[in-house]
């Protein structure tokens, strides 16, 4: 059961405050009868809720693809832009899964769901992270054994990355742990300098060409199936 103010709210009706009005104002309806009062508790399962007649679909948890353009931090607040002014959503409580650095574009998961974001996260779990990636300098066979069996820089040691080559200043890297300035970092140890970065996969979660920088989409039910799938 839920209070149905709260339930609104969470179905991305309006905040709270905008949906305890719409409630007094009669736009809501449960089981066919006009709602009178904000906090009356709603079966999630089986009462039916309509905003002006159309049915309220209601999801604890959302989850966003964010097509991240560069400028943007990947932080809940700040004086600089962040990823959150672009989801033009009414949920609380959204975060950006991990960190994409500012001038880094491509693929990122926006959620409520702490439990998920977690998991995704959690170092134990190894989960891969797809870039492509292009830099100053071509590499050498050296260079990229290095990276490919785990490199080390200014004291720090990042676990080995799955290269695969696209022309000798482009190529894809996968890795699985998601530290701060990783790739940029690797590729300075082997004397080279990231020019562009772009996020394309996260486990299983693939950006979708057809979003442009700066748009979103909500996650598709197969897409939160695998991502859960941790």
């Amino acid at each position: 059961m839920n209070r149905l103010d709260k339930y609104l709210a969470t179905a991305g009706i309006g905040t709270r405050s905008e949906v305890k009005k719409l409630i007094r104002d009669g736009h809501v309806k449960v089981n066919g009868v006009k709602a009178k009062h904000a906090d009356m508790k709603v079966d999630e399962e089986n009462d039916e809720v309509l905003f002006d007649d159309e049915p309220v679909s209601y999801s604890e948890f959302v989850y966003f693809m964010l097509n991240k353009p560069a400028g943007y931090i990947s932080a809940t607040s700040g004086f600089e832009p962040n990823v959150l002014d672009l989801i033009i959503e009414p949920f609380r409580n959204l975060f950006p899964v991990g960190r994409l650095d500012k001038d880094t574009e491509g693929l990122l998961l926006i959620t409520n769901d702490g439990q998920l974001g977690h998991e995704l996260l959690a170092p134990r779990k190894h989960v891969e992270k797809e870039y492509y990636v292009e830099v100053d300098l071509p590499l050498s066979d050296e260079e990229i054994a290095r990276i490919e069996s785990g490199i080390t820089w200014k004291d720090e040691t990042y676990k080995p990355a799955k290269y695969k080559k696209i022309s000798d200043t482009s190529f894809t890297l996968v890795i699985t742990e998601g530290r701060y300035h990783e790739i940029k970092r690797m590729m300075l140890a082997v004397g080279s300098k990231v020019t562009y970065l772009k996020r394309l996969r996260m486990k299983d979660l693939v950006l979708d060409e057809d979003l442009k920088p700066g748009e979103y989409r909500y996650l598709t039910d197969e897409e939160i199936a695998s991502l859960k799938e941790v």
